[in-house]
């Protein structure tokens, strides 16, 4: 079992206060629109990855592939080199290709720091997917970290577990690593997608 640093009581109370809906609609399973665990998307292994680095945009033609797997470097989101520029002037774009597809699955690797170097006000790595066909989309993220400390569900669920072990079993399916937190929703028919 790994070792978790101990969160603040204020990033604790901020958790739970965030998650408390979460929580209540995930022990409830008569909710259909209740968020579930997440899982990897059922078309990951067709997925064909393009990777991009700081700043890139993605090739255009890909939106007319199906699926669209695509993975970002997001780590260089700095004031002093231009590198939060680089990112804003690549965002529209790595945007508008997910809009029209039908199933988008995206890793990125994020770091937002005052300079080169400098412990990131906030880092993380995500994996984020969409399946309007079937309806579902779902995201997870890992080694999320404020100032350089861990802070996800599954840090919640560290410092739940010895005063509210029925809660923090509840929370542990939607993250149980320090960091972690992952969840999939369904989405809304799509037109657009039903033949396709």
């Amino acid at each position: 079992m790994p070792r978790f640093r101990r969160p603040s009581r204020l990033l604790t109370s901020a958790l739970a206060v965030l998650l408390a809906a979460t929580a209540a609609t995930a022990a409830t399973p008569a909710s259909a629109n209740a968020p579930e665990p997440y899982t990897e998307p059922p078309f990951a292994a067709a997925c064909d990855w393009h990777a991009y680095g700081e700043g890139e945009t993605p090739d255009p033609w890909l939106w007319l592939s199906d699926p669209v797997c695509v993975e970002y470097s997001k780590r260089d989101i700095t004031l002093d080199n231009g590198g939060a520029v680089r990112f804003l002037l690549a965002e529209p774009a790595r945007f508008a290709l997910a809009l029209p597809v039908c199933r988008y699955y995206q890793r990125d690797h994020w770091s937002v720091q005052s300079t080169t170097g400098a412990v990131p006000y906030v880092s993380w790595d995500g994996r984020y997917w969409f399946d309007k066909r079937g309806r579902r989309a779902a995201m997870l993220l890992t080694n999320f970290k404020v100032g350089g400390v861990t802070a996800g569900i599954g840090d919640l669920v560290a410092a739940l577990r010895p005063h509210l072990p029925e809660l923090a079993d509840v929370l542990e399916a939607y993250g149980d690593e320090a960091g972690e937190t992952g969840l999939a929703v369904s989405l809304p028919f799509s037109l657009l997608c039903a033949g396709r």
